[in-house]
């Protein structure tokens, strides 16, 4: 049954995919935890969830876990499914909380109140995509089910 979560082809799309996922989240991850590139670290993010946005300890946690470890997990290709669910709720939970409201399109121009929910699409495909076909070539989850 485990095997069957870490079950993978030797797939080089997937590959692509869950590193580039995380290349991407990765600095979103390194904001909140850290306070790199303009974040505010972890206590200030918490505050922010919990405080400002009103979500439960719990979630915060989870929105922070999804972003940066969740992010280590997609490039090494370990928890693979698991790693891309995360990254799905948040997207799906931004663009419905935050970003619906501005549209579609991204602020490209500086015109609009916010950003839109187009990148949070592709976000949640990509992230579908990988918890479809799992890790895919050179994924730790693809080692472990050849050792079970």
């Amino acid at each position: 049954m485990i095997r069957k979560f870490f079950l993978t082809d030797n797939d080089i799309s997937s590959l692509v995919l869950r590193v580039m996922l995380g290349i991407v989240f990765l600095p979103h991850g390194a904001q909140k935890v850290f306070g790199w590139f303009g974040g505010h670290g972890f206590a200030g993010t918490m505050h922010h969830f919990t405080e400002n946005m009103g979500f439960p300890f719990i979630i915060a946690l989870l929105v922070i876990a999804a972003e940066s470890l969740g992010a280590l997990g997609l490039i090494c290709g370990f928890l693979t499914r698991l790693c891309a669910l995360g990254i799905a709720a948040v997207m799906a939970g931004a663009a419905g909380m935050v970003h619906l409201k501005h549209g579609f399109f991204m602020n490209w121009f500086g015109k609009q109140a916010g950003e839109g929910f187009e990148y949070h699409l592709l976000a949640i495909a990509i992230a579908l995509a990988l918890m479809i076909r799992g890790g895919g070539r050179w994924s730790v989850d693809g080692l472990l089910a050849r050792k079970e």
